[in-house]
């Protein structure tokens, strides 16, 4: 005699076999919508139904019959700020997994926090409300985040996979002959092609699906090819954030005041238009790739001063960071969170002596308390006002001159840890153009807004930019002589 819990499965099955060509009537049959936490909801919004919609039209023309392979589903999605996307991934993962037995699905972001807090994280919150949570098993722990079934955890899964390009074998065929293969990028913009190309080899089997979505950042790419000469094989659409229900549109409106109407930062953040001018990421992927890969012998670099870069955070979930660079070379010393201003002091004390630096660069603003107390132990810090005047005509301020040095520095192939929490920080702010011209760096408020954290490790090495620095001897340093530098300027 089955027990109750097995009929209701017995029932589930019979229901989701309704559900293959129809993922809006899925999701509005998975999800409790108008109780617990989606009370006030009663659906998807508009444009996310006419999604579900059109992926379940492909899906039912295609009517793949589990043996014969079909034409790939390819759905691309450029939008504007906050309408919803990753709520859709999720749905789409759920409908996907749970109309499709063996099927194997791969999702991917242009950063692992990206992936992790926002992509993956929004599985987890509705898988969890689903009906069918007890047929999957959800993991979200670092490194290990996949969504298996329990009938077949190797065959029927789907994981989460970061998108480095050392990473790309991850994305080969995935081979689901009688199922679905499937593919989603989050974020797709930033995505390295190389990822891109290997993943072409999970178009061949089964009924294969690709979903891009993203912020159109740049104008080159694959991404935007799929608006450009692959737009024949794509179904593509461009979502003006201000077209949606619920999305923040007194935020959309201080942007353009902000940036303008027609500036490329309310095309890609509000209109969901590619950019006008160059790539709006200012440091490339490929650029921080390769640093990461330099091992430099010290010959390369002994030469040059040692410089500190001491980053210090304005919230609880940011970093505080302390970089030294030398030349070519860059390490991260130490990182931290929740530290008051007298114990940083003190760690920047002690690796001024440990290495022998020839200047320290600090931020202003919530830097003072550690400038102050460096003071008071006999040190000389260079304080940086980030808003301040910048040596480049070029940039708006002082943080854009430093981040455009750093980029320079970056094609020169130099030494840089092999880490995805620096190279995160390293490639997520992007920037714009001024009227004058001028090289404008994204705020910090502005990426975490846009789900990103504060590139804290990405500020603390580009403050060892701020300033031209020389190597001082050693007569110089022991009678206290200190590389000054003229960067006081009033916050503009």
């Amino acid at each position: 005699m089955q027990n109750s819990y097995s009929k209701s499965l017995e029932m589930i099955a019979e229901d989701l076999a309704e559900f293959r060509f129809d993922p809006l009537g899925y999701v509005m049959w998975a999800f409790p919508w108008g109780k617990g936490s989606l009370v006030g909801f009663d659906g998807p919004r508009e444009w996310q139904k006419e999604e579900l919609i059109a992926i379940g039209e492909m899906a039912k023309e295609r009517n793949f019959d589990g043996f014969n392979p079909v034409e790939p589903i390819q759905e691309s999605v450029a939008s504007g700020h906050g309408i919803g996307k990753s709520a859709l991934t999720a749905w789409i993962i759920k409908w996907i997994m749970d109309t499709r037995p063996y099927a194997k699905g791969v999702v991917t972001a242009n950063t692992s926090d990206q992936l992790r807090t926002k992509t993956w994280a929004e599985l987890g919150k509705w898988h969890g409300m689903s009906v069918t949570e007890a047929l999957f098993e959800y993991r979200s722990s670092k490194g290990n985040m996949n969504l298996t079934a329990i009938e077949a955890p190797e065959q029927w899964r789907c994981d989460a996979m970061t998108s480095r390009e050392e990473n790309s074998e991850a994305f080969a065929g995935l081979h689901s002959v009688s199922s679905t293969p499937f593919y989603i990028f989050d974020e797709a913009s930033a995505i390295p092609e190389k990822i891109f190309e290997v993943a072409q080899g999970g178009l061949t089997d089964g009924e294969p699906m690709w979903f891009l979505f993203g912020n159109p950042t740049r104008n080159t790419g694959f991404f935007r090819r799929t608006f450009g000469n692959l737009k024949h094989r794509w179904r593509n659409r461009r979502i003006d954030s201000r077209s949606v229900e619920g999305t923040n549109k007194d935020l959309m409106d201080r942007w353009v005041e902000d940036y303008g109407e027609d500036s490329d930062f309310v095309r890609v953040r509000v209109k969901g238009q590619h950019p006008r001018a160059a790539v709006c990421q200012l440091i490339p992927n490929d650029l921080v790739e390769a640093a990461m890969k330099q091992k430099l012998h010290s010959s390369k670099y002994s030469f040059a001063p040692r410089i500190l870069g001491v980053d210090v955070a304005w919230y609880g979930d940011d970093r505080n960071a302390i970089w030294m660079r030398q030349g070519l070379h860059a390490t991260l010393l130490w990182q931290g969170r929740e530290i008051d201003s007298i114990d940083i002091a003190g760690i920047v004390a002690q690796y001024e002596d440990q290495y022998n630096t020839d200047a320290t660069m600090i931020d202003a603003g919530m830097g003072n308390g550690v400038i102050d107390q460096l003071r008071r132990l006999g040190r000389d810090p260079i304080v940086v006002y980030f808003g301040g005047k910048s040596l480049r005509p070029d940039c708006l301020n002082k943080r854009a001159q430093m981040w455009t040095d750093m980029r320079d520095w970056l094609k020169e192939f130099p030494d840089i840890p092999d880490d995805s929490d620096i190279s995160d920080d390293l490639t997520s702010p992007e920037y714009h153009m001024t009227l004058k011209g001028q090289i404008q760096l994204e705020r910090k408020e502005d990426m975490k807004k846009r789900g990103l954290s504060s590139p804290d490790l990405g500020d603390g090495l580009a403050l060892t930019f701020a300033e031209p620095v020389y190597k001082l001897s050693r007569i110089e340093k022991l009678s206290g002589k200190a590389n000054k530098a003229e960067t006081e300027y009033k916050v503009l």
